[in-house]
């Protein structure tokens, strides 16, 4: 009977401590627990490096029409920087050289120009905006990247020995063959007042100009 006693209280004693123990395990060993850790080795990748391409030069040639005086040959050099997608600043520096073979038809002798006073120069800088970029198509193979611009600044013109401040506005077409290269046609109306034959007169002077420009 003693003996009976005995084994009923060690099964109790089992059964009560028995959870209290799977608890605890429980506790000491979470489930979630990650038996093996990955060993992970990191390379630094060097990031590439690609030129930005915002700055163009180019030269340009083409046509000036001197108001009163008719068109001659005007060429130059273009430098400019792209300040985003839309919007470019760009300086240009032109030459020409103004003929009044028309006043010496009428009055052999008599032109109103020295030879000196012939040159003409200017130098501008500009602020201008894509209004349309877009592509257009050559062929039916190849689509290049283009846009039409407006543009318009304020410069110098140095005519008939005297030195004007000059307004410049207009607008222009620019095809991109390349990352590199592009062809532009701009035309300009050259706005300033000079003094001749004792008459002041405020002229507009029309340019049509094109040029190969490269980008870097």
């Amino acid at each position: 009977m003693r003996q009976t006693a005995l084994t009923f209280a060690a099964l109790l004693g089992i059964g009560l401590a028995a959870p209290v123990l799977a608890q605890s395990t429980a506790a000491q060993q979470p489930a979630n627990e990650q038996v093996i850790v990955p060993e992970v080795q990191r390379r630094e990748v060097p990031l590439p490096k690609f030129p930005s391409k915002d700055f163009e030069i180019s030269a340009l040639v083409g046509t000036y029409a001197t108001q009163s005086f008719g068109a001659s040959t005007v060429a130059g050099v273009r430098l400019g920087y792209h300040l985003s997608e839309d919007f470019f600043v760009e300086s240009v520096y032109a030459r020409s050289k103004v003929t009044d073979k028309t006043f010496e038809e009428i009055f052999p002798g008599a032109g109103p120009l020295a030879d000196t006073d012939k040159k003409l120069s200017y130098y501008n800088v500009s602020a201008g905006y894509n209004v349309f970029p877009g592509e257009i198509f050559l062929g039916n193979k190849y689509a290049k990247a283009s846009s039409i611009y407006l543009i318009g600044g304020v410069g110098s013109t140095k005519f008939a020995n005297q030195r004007r401040q000059t307004f410049n506005v207009g607008f222009g077409f620019r095809v991109l063959f390349s990352d590199r290269f592009a062809m532009r046609v701009d035309v300009r109306d050259h706005i300033f007042s000079y003094d001749l034959l004792n008459v002041r007169q405020n002229t507009q002077n029309l340019e049509l100009t094109t040029g190969i420009a490269y980008y870097f």
